[in-house]
């Protein structure tokens, strides 16, 4: 497959279904996030603002399922565990970087189209009719 030019089904249905991994906005702060250093489960949590336990716990296990996290378990009492990014989830810290800076540099531009989009369909709907 040449880059930028997806136009077979299979290669579509495959990207798509990395992009449905690394494209959720939990596993990108999470990616970020781990890219400073390995960090413990409750840092990762403290560190992003309003993940549930549930919700880091279910996108911490398909990042590591995708090959992008190592959990690594130290025996001690209480058990220690370490969440790292392998080599492949540093080679997606510079695009996601980017997305990220694009994102930021942008969000003024996009709120304004947003402003106006909403304006032009609040202009279009019917009124409703006194009673």
């Amino acid at each position: 497959m040449k880059q930028g030019n997806i136009r077979e089904t299979s290669d579509c249905k495959a990207v798509s279904g990395v992009l449905a991994r690394i494209g959720d906005k939990w596993s990108v702060l999470i990616v970020t996030r781990l890219g400073a250093r390995p960090m413990r489960f409750n840092e990762i949590k403290r560190e992003i603002g309003g993940i549930s336990q549930r919700m880091l716990t279910l996108t911490l296990r398909g990042l590591e399922r995708d090959g992008l996290v190592t959990r690594t378990v130290f025996p001690t009492i209480p058990p220690r565990v370490d969440y790292e990014l392998t080599p492949l989830g540093r080679s997606l810290l510079e695009p996601v970087s980017a997305l990220g800076d694009w994102a930021l540099r942008n969000i003024g531009k996009i709120e304004t189209a947003r402003a106006r989009f909403d304006a032009r369909q609040d202009k279009a709907r019917p009124k409703a009719r006194a009673a």
